[in-house]
């Protein structure tokens, strides 16, 4: 799985702890990283687990391989243009392995983003203030 804006890594960490073999967090916060590291160190997870200090779209640039899930928790300050470049990425390098997903969280009064053609809207969560888009790659 692939954990963009990782924060502290809660959702790849829980991700791990479901079963998943590994996960990728990026975020480019130094201080997120270290919370990352110190967080798997805590649910001894250090071995399932790497985490890389970098801006989101350089990190999905430089990736090869495919994912069976993404999780994307953007600042709610990100120009919805920046999210939905940041999804064509993805897209684009065919991340995300057939019959995968794709999580976005956003804030609820933000506008559902244009979607990659190969994608479709599996379900829509609302929590709060955040809504979490599910999409699957076809």
């Amino acid at each position: 799985m692939l954990d963009l804006f990782a924060g502290t890594g809660a959702a790849g960490i829980e991700a791990l702890s479901r079963g998943a073999s590994n996960a990728l967090f990026v975020d480019s916060s130094p201080a997120a990283i270290a919370t990352i590291h110190e967080n798997l160190r805590r649910a001894k997870l250090t071995g399932s687990g790497t985490v890389r200090r970098a801006d989101a779209v350089r990190a999905v640039r430089e990736q090869r391989g495919q994912f069976d899930l993404v999780i994307l928790d953007p600042p709610y300050r990100l120009p919805e243009a920046s999210v939905e470049a940041l999804l064509d990425e993805i897209a684009g390098r065919r991340l995300v392995a057939r019959g995968g997903r794709v999580l976005l969280t956003r804030h609820s009064r933000s506008y559902t983003p244009v979607i990659p053609l190969d994608w479709r809207i599996e379900r829509q969560l609302s929590y709060g203030d955040a809504v979490i888009l599910v999409f699957q790659a076809q």
